[in-house]
């Protein structure tokens, strides 16, 4: 893949409860604030499970560096905490490509879809293509369908907010997570939410919307993330040019387990 400077991704919300970090030993070469800032981090990205519960930091650091592909030392060094800096997306990391807790999908294939607001940063007429386009990632390879409406409740809505907007998980302001969505389900279920606070773009520069919001409706079909560099559904955001565009395999793979390959004759 080269050279790729990894930004930042979304949130999807889909947080179970995760039990309280165990009480263990601090390295001795750990400061309280870094001992926090681990603890925090892995709570929330890699929280804890039966099987994991009595890891020390250090295992729990090991199967973090084995995600992103790390060197795996179980220690807080250079490459380690700069991942744990990087703005992202605010929903656990997984090991290995899979869908949600439960495995939510539509029940069925013909699906609305609602803009409720616009960034300024680009034009209407941009904002729709890019997530016309988005939305056509998906149906590319599926037989599912996607129909833009005006009026009533459409089953993705779609919008831009800045900080607190009304659903219990507010925005961080520009250089933070970019955006987030919701699991299929009833009321909120599978609508997306954009960052209004970052700079909004249709070219390679500040934030592309056509690529994050090809992302994010990948969790609003019911796909979590993939641990594979280059996917679509992987955890940090990084510019792809969108007229080359092409849904990687790994992404393809689990969108077309839950819903089936396209049709040959449509």
């Amino acid at each position: 893949m080269g050279t790729m400077h990894y930004l930042l991704l979304c949130a999807v919300i889909f947080l179970p409860e995760t039990p309280a970090f165990p009480i263990q030993l601090r390295p001795a070469s750990w400061s309280s604030i870094d001992l926090e800032k681990v603890k925090r981090y892995l709570d929330t990205f890699f929280p804890i499970l039966s099987k994991t519960q009595h890891l020390s930091i250090e295992e729990r650091i090991k199967q973090m560096q084995k995600f992103f592909h790390l060197t795996v030392t179980g220690k807080l060094d250079k490459e380690t905490e700069e991942i744990m800096t990087m703005p992202r997306c605010g929903m656990p990391d997984v090991a290995e490509y899979q869908t949600f807790p439960g495995t939510p999908r539509w029940e069925k294939t013909h699906l609305t879809y609602k803009i409720l607001s616009y960034t300024q940063d680009l034009p209407r007429k941009k904002v729709d293509d890019a997530i016309r386009r988005a939305l056509m990632v998906w149906s590319d390879v599926t037989p599912l369908q996607f129909r833009r409406v005006d009026s009533g409740r459409a089953d993705i809505e779609i919008r831009f907010a800045r900080r607190a907007h009304g659903d219990g998980s507010p925005f961080d302001g520009r250089g933070g997570t970019l955006a987030h969505a919701f699991a299929p389900g009833d009321g909120i279920g599978g609508d997306a939410h954009f960052d209004d606070d970052e700079k909004w773009s249709d070219i390679n520069q500040d934030v592309n919307l056509f690529l994050v919001a090809a992302h994010e409706f990948g969790h609003s079909l019911g796909l979590a993330h993939s641990n594979v560099r280059g996917a679509l559904m992987y955890p940090l955001y990084s510019y792809q040019n969108p007229q080359t565009f092409r849904l990687p395999a790994d992404d393809r793979r689990g969108i077309q387990k839950l819903y089936g390959k396209k049709p040959s004759n449509s």
